[in-house]
């Protein structure tokens, strides 16, 4: 029994915790629980939580159906919304494991370990804060109807809303948020009616997706306490901005932010420079990862100032990859923005890929091209072609055979992600073809 250990035994008792929530993710990035009581706490620690691996999407393969969850006493966090209440939870993520105790390759929180590790073998911690953007909205369906989703707001880019269903949201929200230890930046309306936008602070990657994946269950509970409802998907409204989860990156040696030096042009160090590469080079092979749904190439395509083509620029918004100019001389400010990412993601896996494609260009020395100046997102795609420009996949159907054909996504996501993803994800797309959709009867049926 370690320090950590004893400390959630102890904190437990002490605060009459009456049940433990135990977290971890599918390889779609969709939260799971077991719910065990405090007297089966120690054994979890020492043996785990035995479940049956096969009827989560992608763990287990029926005949090693048997699987374990390990809690990391590391993410321990009594959980808002129970204060006063006569049942008060807490909960922590869980690492999976097999009978014989090795790491689960189907576990997405160790395909993010892994390749932290090859960042520690190079000398690196990854560094991550990202910009998470989703929506409030309202439902009118009946049940068995198809979602109508409605703004729950008239605002629009940092609008205190003159017209507001959620008036407490941002505050409770943030509120939520510090209850539960995530260090918050800023909180703002974003460009689209109902469209939220919250900052966090920058941590290492696997606490990050930690704290991304706490990050989403709060907002809808925070939604549901205003009568609301929170959503991640990529674009739910054809008139209106997607949600992207920008995320900031920046390798550390030690203390020293290996992304700075003081006498390069923008403060952009070489490692830097290779590191954008290694993104830009692969991105096309990323995306299906970092934009994993159907639904996420209608930001791409239609967005505002999302990402269609595969460039970098300095402060250019309509970049891939931004290079930020605030605090240039700030050492420990230097860092890199990817933009692909979208909110619908799952973050363990897309941090992977991201953090493996970068490390690759600084092994390997990729070599980075001019930034781009233009306004990607108006240039059409002859355009970029002349320009150099590598476009970035505009379905999923793209993104996919894209992944298909990349040994490198093999490596990082490990073979048995990989394929399973692949599996999954074109099955989706061919449901998605599928459909016959309003659009299609409404132009062709009186053909």
């Amino acid at each position: 029994m370690n320090s950590q250990q004893e400390f959630v035994l102890r904190t437990v008792e002490e605060r009459d915790i009456k049940f433990i929530r135990l977290w971890f993710t599918d390889i779609l990035g969709y939260l799971k629980s077991v719910m065990m009581s405090p007297s089966e706490l120690e054994s979890a620690f020492e043996e785990g939580v035995g479940f049956d691996g096969s009827a989560i999407e992608g763990f287990s393969r029926i005949s090693e159906a048997d699987t374990i969850a390990l809690p990391d006493p590391s993410t321990f966090q009594i959980l808002p919304f129970d204060e006063g209440a006569e049942v008060q939870t807490a909960r922590m993520f869980c690492d999976i494991s097999m009978p014989d105790g090795q790491p689960s390759w189907n576990d997405p929180r160790q395909v993010l370990r892994r390749q932290m590790q090859q960042a520690a073998d190079e000398g690196f911690t990854c560094m991550i804060a990202p910009e998470i953007e989703f929506y409030l909205h309202t439902n009118s369906a009946k049940e068995g109807e198809d979602p109508k989703p409605k703004p729950t707001d008239n605002g629009g880019y940092f609008d205190q809303s003159t017209h507001n269903d959620t008036p407490k949201f941002r505050r409770q929200a943030m509120q939520a948020l510090e209850a539960v230890g995530i260090a918050t930046e800023f909180s703002h309306h974003e460009t689209a009616p109902g469209q939220q936008e919250i900052d966090l602070r920058h941590a290492e990657a696997l606490p990050m997706a930690d704290s991304i994946m706490t990050f989403r269950y709060l907002m809808k509970q925070v939604a549901l306490h205003n009568g609301a409802q929170a959503t991640f998907m990529p674009k739910p409204f054809q008139q209106w901005a997607g949600s992207a989860m920008h995320s900031h990156i920046s390798l550390f040696e030690g203390d020293s932010n290996a992304f700075h030096d003081p006498d390069a042009e923008y403060s952009l160090s070489e490692t830097a420079k290779q590191f954008i590469a290694g993104i830009l080079k692969h991105a096309p092979e990323i995306t299906a990862v970092t934009n994993q749904w159907a639904n996420s190439y209608k930001r791409i395509i239609f967005g505002d100032e999302a990402p269609t083509a595969a460039t970098w620029g300095v402060s250019n918004r309509s970049a891939m990859v931004r290079v930020p100019t605030y605090r240039l001389t700030k050492a420990e400010s230097r860092r890199v923005e990817v933009r692909s990412v979208d909110s619908g993601c799952n973050p363990y896996l897309s941090y992977a890929v991201l953090l493996g494609a970068g490390l690759k260009g600084i092994r390997e020395g990729y070599e980075l091209g001019e930034p781009a100046e233009d306004n990607i997102s108006q240039l059409t795609r002859r355009e970029r072609r002349a320009m150099g420009y590598v476009d970035l996949p505009s379905s999923l159907d793209q993104a996919l055979h894209r992944l298909e054909e990349s040994e490198l996504m093999a490596e990082i996501l490990g073979e048995r992600v990989y394929e399973f993803f692949l599996r999954s994800k074109w099955r989706e797309w061919h449901d998605y073809q599928e459909q016959i959709t309003p659009w299609e009867l409404r132009h062709n049926l009186n053909y």
